[in-house]
């Protein structure tokens, strides 16, 4: 079995679109720049594509150091400066109190957008966010402000064989990868679903361990470059891939070292959960 990366996907700021990258540092937290962004409500909750899916028209380019370059059609760009020694502010997330104010200038830019006073928040320290032991974390494990695991892997494999179900149940709605969120794409020699099995990979030289099934919620019935909504893949799913009341599409793994993932590496595979 030949498996190799075919795509890697950024998302530095949460709920916004992807960044397609060659090549991305690995972290302990994930990949760097992904997810360390987030946009909040007065109340210091996140905001998410459900209820703002004009995030999903958002990109935010990083560089080398972190800043970012907000785009939108019909909107100015913004440069977005790291807050280093910014202002803490509190935020309503899971394991983590406050986060890093990113300043008035995209405060205002995505207020604009979006109609509503909020505010950009930067994660200063994964470290300062645990993962759950529910959802696979071990000792302390950091995380980025991602909902649940550092990484999320699906494979073509599975979206050709959701394709054919659609098809076949309810008429061609060919959906794209770009629904699903992941981190990393991979394709080869594989059998649909065949990563539900797989409890241990190296990709490139950096290993991983599985952490749990990935739940898919309604952002998936989002089209994400139309922001049209609609049924699909959930009602699919539901007739094929639930258990305990909920829909499976690709898997949370976690990085065991630093490194480097780029295109084209190979991918290995264990189905024995000992690391």
């Amino acid at each position: 079995m030949t498996v190799r990366v075919e795509s890697i996907h950024l998302y530095p700021i949460k709920a916004t679109g992807p960044v397609l990258v060659a090549t991305a540092d690995v972290e302990l937290s994930g990949l760097r720049n992904d997810r360390r962004w987030a946009i909040v409500n007065p109340a210091g909750v996140r905001l998410n594509a459900t209820t703002h899916d004009a995030l999903l028209g958002v990109t935010a380019t990083p560089d080398d150091g972190g800043a970012l370059v907000l785009t939108a059609e019909g909107r100015t760009d913004l440069a977005v400066a790291v807050p280093v020694g910014g202002a803490h502010i509190p935020v309503d997330v899971k394991r983590l109190s406050t986060a890093v104010d990113a300043g008035d200038a995209a405060a205002e830019w995505f207020s604009s957008l979006l109609g509503e006073r909020v505010r950009l928040v930067w994660q200063d320290d994964p470290a300062r966010r645990p993962m759950s032991e529910s959802h696979g974390g071990r000792c302390d494990e950091p995380l980025s402000l991602a909902d649940t695991g550092p990484l999320l892997l699906t494979s073509t494999a599975s979206l050709d064989q959701l394709n054919d179900w659609i098809a076949t149940d309810h008429g061609p709605q060919p959906m794209v990868m770009g629904r699903f969120r992941p981190n990393v794409v991979v394709g080869g020699d594989l059998a649909p679903f065949a990563e539900d099995d797989w409890r241990n990979l190296q990709i490139g030289g950096v290993p991983y361990r599985f952490a749990e099934h990935c739940d898919r919620c309604v952002v998936t019935t989002i089209d994400p470059v139309t922001r049209q909504h609609g049924k699909e893949p959930i009602r699919t799913l539901a007739g094929h891939r639930k258990w305990d009341g909920k829909t499976w599409f690709g898997i949370r793994i976690i990085p065991l070292s630093r490194g480097r993932l780029s295109l084209g590496d190979e991918v290995a595979v264990g189905h024995s959960s000992q690391m």
